[in-house]
């Protein structure tokens, strides 16, 4: 199996997240365990530069929030990584609120910053929910992205 950034960050995410945001482990020993785990170094050190990317973006200023309606133009090579249904899923997910339009914008730079031809919805709700779980404020949409991603990745639907 051909594990890649993605795998890294849900594996992160799953067995860390909750751990009081990784406190008691440092970098180099959430590597060694990586390694354990079987995830080769190279994609490894890829989801750290992933982060560390994130963390980057998030200390950037907000613009103003913006009370009009803004439709969304994607480039070419966005569209080429998001499909139809990515894009429509963060649309839907920015017209019931979960996401903002920079929330919105930190995801796509997020999936930009993968070097994954095309990002399937899967991975698409991975990004997002990484990127709200590091958005101060998003709490509510954080524990509603929460909800979705695991109760579609035990089979529950409601």
């Amino acid at each position: 199996m051909k594990e890649n950034v993605i795998d890294v960050l849900m594996y992160l995410f799953e067995n860390y997240m909750d751990d009081d945001a990784g406190e008691g482990h440092d970098q180099e020993s959430l590597k060694s365990e990586l390694l354990g785990a079987g995830f080769p170094s190279v994609e490894i050190e890829k989801a750290f530069e992933w982060l560390e990317g994130l963390a980057a973006v998030q200390d950037m200023p907000a613009c103003p929030e913006s009370r009009t309606k803004s439709l969304r133009v994607y480039t070419g090579e966005e569209i080429e990584k998001l499909n139809v249904t990515c894009r429509g899923f963060l649309q839907f997910l920015e017209q019931v609120g979960v996401l903002d339009h920079l929330s919105r914008e930190l995801v796509i730079d997020r999936v930009m910053a993968l070097e994954s031809d095309e990002i399937d919805l899967e991975q698409l709700k991975w990004v997002i929910l990484l990127v709200l779980f590091n958005h101060p404020g998003q709490e509510a949409a954080y524990a509603w992205m929460e909800e979705l991603v695991f109760d579609e990745k035990m089979g529950t639907r409601h």
